[in-house]
């Protein structure tokens, strides 16, 4: 079963993912519902978040990449209509440093909604330190 996109939420992840390779907070945090809730799994323990948090993860991480001159590493595995104005994008992000990738990555489920005229991220579900290499195998509806 083929799934079409909406052109606006295709336009809308492209240059969401180029804001996070850009490592443009301020562009971030425009893209970020005030609503914002997430659940992030760390070696088996989890922890939920909001906004202010994520805010926060965010600026650490581009700030990280950045201090170590590396770049961010995100490879698209697919993107799943919820229903109507709602998408969830898949995406596993490394960071590559000194031109080696951390052996470890992370996989985002996020969701978007296109609310006030606009899209936003309202939901994430973060599973961290998978090994790169085997995120790179795979793809829904792509």
């Amino acid at each position: 079963m083929e799934v079409v996109l909406s052109k606006t939420f295709r336009q809308f992840f492209d240059y969401y993912q180029e804001i996070w390779k850009t490592c443009n907070f301020d562009g971030m945090k425009a893209l970020i519902s005030k609503d914002y809730q997430a659940r992030e799994i760390t070696k088996n323990v989890c922890d939920d978040f909001g906004y202010e948090e994520s805010l926060k993860g965010w600026r650490e991480g581009f700030s990280f990449v950045q201090h170590n001159h590396g770049q961010w590493d995100l490879f698209e595995i697919g993107v799943i209509p919820l229903g109507k104005d709602e998408y969830m994008g898949i995406l596993a992000a490394s960071i590559v440093i000194g031109g080696k990738s951390l052996q470890n990555a992370n996989l985002f489920f996020e969701t978007f909604t296109y609310q006030d005229e606009e899209w936003k991220r309202v939901r994430s579900y973060i599973e961290t330190g998978i090994p790169a290499e085997q995120l790179k195998e795979y793809r829904v509806n792509r």
